[in-house]
């Protein structure tokens, strides 16, 4: 099978297409047959060396999250070959991961598919609307609360605001201008440009400070001055994380694989709750043009790559 791997750091420019072996499930395990598999930034981390030199592996797999049907399974499943799933394919690093014709990952790390969708959009849903989630279980608001969610146009802010809604949460969304039509249709009660000074645009709203702060867009400090005294913080990057001032709780989010949770975000965009954005496809081959994309930025939406 063709794999999207890096054999060393560097740049978009080192990831390749390799024929690699196929994988055979184990026990608890599924194969995917991948009908589509999203980029995000963890996997720019990988080619450029956050997380380690690649010291020791011939080559590491690219892809956290993706969709396609199940083509094999190991002893102890009773998913049905030819079964549409999506998959959060967590994890250090491997030789092969998501972005490949095929994956196995573990029953844990399995959802059925939204149904109707198509997959390229579903692929979306894993790793983001599973980070947005996880995140707003460490920000524990009530109904009627204030959260602010920071670069709420990309995909982690984007299902924050709309899972935030549901929970009865009042949203500060801050995004681009062009991001405000949006992001109030998804939820959002107000809107703050990221052309504005953020606290005071946040206290021209929420005198007081919002209750709580998912920093999806991980700017640190300007976003914690939002908060009010004794709130909570929540970064999606632990190197950015601010220093606790005011009795402020800081945490940061990591998000792993939760079956349940992955079947009912499945079940919200089934039913239209949640929005996946594609912005661009590419075809496997074209792995690193689609990454060297990612890095020029700009898009609102995930970049798919389609074996």
């Amino acid at each position: 099978m063709r794999a999207a791997v890096v054999r060393k750091v560097g740049g978009p420019e080192a990831v390749e297409v390799l024929e690699v072996p196929l994988p055979e499930p184990g026990p608890f395990q599924v194969r995917i047959k991948v009908a589509a598999a999203a980029l995000n930034p963890a996997d720019a981390a990988v080619w450029a060396g956050v997380f380690g030199t690649l010291e020791g592996m011939e080559h590491a797999g690219l892809g956290l999250d993706a969709a396609g049907t199940i083509d094999a399974v190991g002893l102890g499943v009773l998913l049905e070959v030819g079964t549409p799933v999506i998959a959060f394919d967590s994890g250090a690093l491997r030789p092969t991961k998501a972005q490949a014709e095929y994956l196995v990952v573990p029953l844990n790390a399995v959802a059925v598919a939204p149904e109707g969708m198509d997959l390229t959009l579903a692929a979306t849903i894993p790793l983001n609307a599973m980070t947005a989630a996880q995140a707003l279980d460490q920000l524990p608001l009530r109904p009627r609360d204030t959260l602010l969610v920071t670069g709420a146009g990309g995909a982690v802010g984007g299902y924050a605001v709309e899972l935030a809604r549901l929970r009865g949460v009042r949203v500060v969304a801050q995004g681009q201008p062009e991001d405000e039509e949006f992001l109030r249709g998804q939820g959002a009660t107000w809107f703050v440009s990221r052309e504005e000074e953020l606290s005071e645009a946040v206290h021209r709203f929420v005198p007081q400070g919002v209750d709580g702060v998912l920093d999806a867009a991980a700017l640190g400090e300007p976003a914690l001055a939002a908060v009010r005294d004794g709130g909570i913080f929540v970064s999606v990057r632990v190197d950015v994380l601010p220093q606790p001032l005011r009795g402020v709780v800081v945490r940061n989010i990591a998000a792993s694989p939760e079956a349940a949770r992955l079947a009912y975000l499945s079940a919200l965009a089934e039913v239209g709750l949640l929005t996946p954005r594609v912005a661009r496809t590419y075809p496997l081959a074209e792995a690193a043009e689609a990454h060297a994309q990612l890095t020029r930025g700009g898009l609102r939406g995930r970049i798919v790559l389609v074996p």
